[in-house]
């Protein structure tokens, strides 16, 4: 799960689980929250996300909730294209062996594309240049094992 500025595509949060409890997307949200609340939160319709936990976390932090609609994958275009080239450029090469392996990846990846990797849509700026609003930013978000 990843929590992502649309404007800056920033990876603002994020959190990876072996098992598809909502417990995963909620600590991702908590964490994304220590930075500020957006004004709208948009996810796909998976059960992580029409939980009542999930949609009274947003609720009473005054979150406004959008959902893609039923097979609207392009609803929800930017995240799908992070994770597509998460998934190309640094899962499928590897050959991890353990679950800690594909945390430090995920981590090195978010990193590189966060803070040093240049968007053609943002200017050939960084995501964190434009969400920090400057040069540098600071990791502030990094996964835990």
């Amino acid at each position: 799960m990843a929590l992502i500025d649309w404007h800056s595509r920033y990876i603002v949060s994020w959190k990876l689980s072996q098992t598809l409890e909502k417990s995963f997307v909620l600590t991702a949200v908590r964490k994304g929250l220590i930075t500020g609340k957006p004004e709208i939160i948009n996810s796909d319709q998976g059960s992580h996300f029409t939980c009542n936990d999930y949609i009274d976390l947003l609720k009473e932090n005054n979150i406004k909730i959008s959902m893609d609609g039923k097979g609207r994958a392009t609803d929800n275009a930017i995240t799908e294209r992070f994770f597509r080239s998460l998934k190309y450029e640094k899962i499928y090469r590897m050959e991890y062996e353990t679950p800690r392996q594909v945390r430090q990846g995920i981590t090195e990846y978010i990193d590189e594309y966060n803070y040093e990797r240049p968007h053609q849509s943002l200017g050939y700026k960084t995501p964190a240049e434009v969400y920090f609003g400057e040069i540098g930013g600071k990791k502030l978000f990094q996964e835990s094992s």
